[in-house]
């Protein structure tokens, strides 16, 4: 799909603007595994290998696991925390900060980036579609916010989801409305904490058949450049 293709020229844009590159490894994933795809990407900027879930396995199998990692040339560090139970957070931090270059920041004030609010909007919506759903259904969605208005009292915010089959809209949907309903709600919230006013939102699910090969949906969705 043509979808894959604009996912992996971001990644190639942002690995060749990283100071710091992070490699995540799961405890139960396959280490050998992991090594040959850090290897293969063969990137020029310190990297810190990260051993997530601790929690959920014993001293010894995270002791290897460090041990393995740190024998690699491309671990500038390697770091254990469970990013859940919020151990060894620190661990996380700290080697991140160190790795850092210095220099002038890149925004003033209080300005966290240079993308719109309704980007982040949008990917709020995404991420509750990624919590909420079935595991296949986020990968084959688009959001696209068609309305952000400031009123005086709360922000009206109008937006797409897209998907690419009727089936997927339904799932979506869900009994009675309880999905969409269930999304529109945990969105709401997360983007009301993130402006910092009251939020109205309408979400509509469309169905758009091949929108992942089709260049013209892609820029229209945020994939890509105009």
């Amino acid at each position: 799909y043509k979808l894959h293709e604009k996912m992996m020229q971001a990644v190639k844009s942002a690995l060749e603007d990283a100071d710091v590159a992070l490699r995540l490894v799961e405890r139960n994933q396959s280490w050998e595994e992991s090594d040959a795809i850090f290897s293969a990407l063969k990137l020029r900027v310190p990297s810190i290998v990260v051993i997530n879930k601790i929690d959920r396995a014993d001293e010894q199998k995270v002791k290897d696991a460090v041990d393995f990692f740190e024998s690699k040339a491309y671990a500038k560090k390697v770091t254990a925390i469970s990013a859940l139970a919020g151990v060894n957070f620190e661990n996380f931090i700290n080697p991140i900060l160190e790795l850092l270059p210095e220099g002038e920041p890149f925004f003033e004030g209080d300005d966290i980036s240079d993308l719109p609010v309704k980007f982040f909007v949008s990917e709020m919506i995404r991420e509750k579609i990624y919590e909420l759903a079935s595991d296949e259904i986020p990968y084959h969605t688009a959001v696209l916010i068609r309305e952000y208005r400031e009123k005086e009292t709360l922000v009206k915010i109008v937006a797409d989801i897209i998907v690419h089959r009727e089936t997927q809209k339904m799932i979506l949907i869900g009994e009675k409305g309880s999905m969409v309903k269930k999304i529109g709600t945990e969105a709401r919230k997360d983007i009301e904490k993130f402006i910092g006013r009251k939020v109205f939102l309408e979400l509509f699910i469309k169905v758009k058949p091949k929108w992942r090969d089709n260049d013209l949906r892609l820029r229209e969705y945020g994939y890509g450049t105009p």
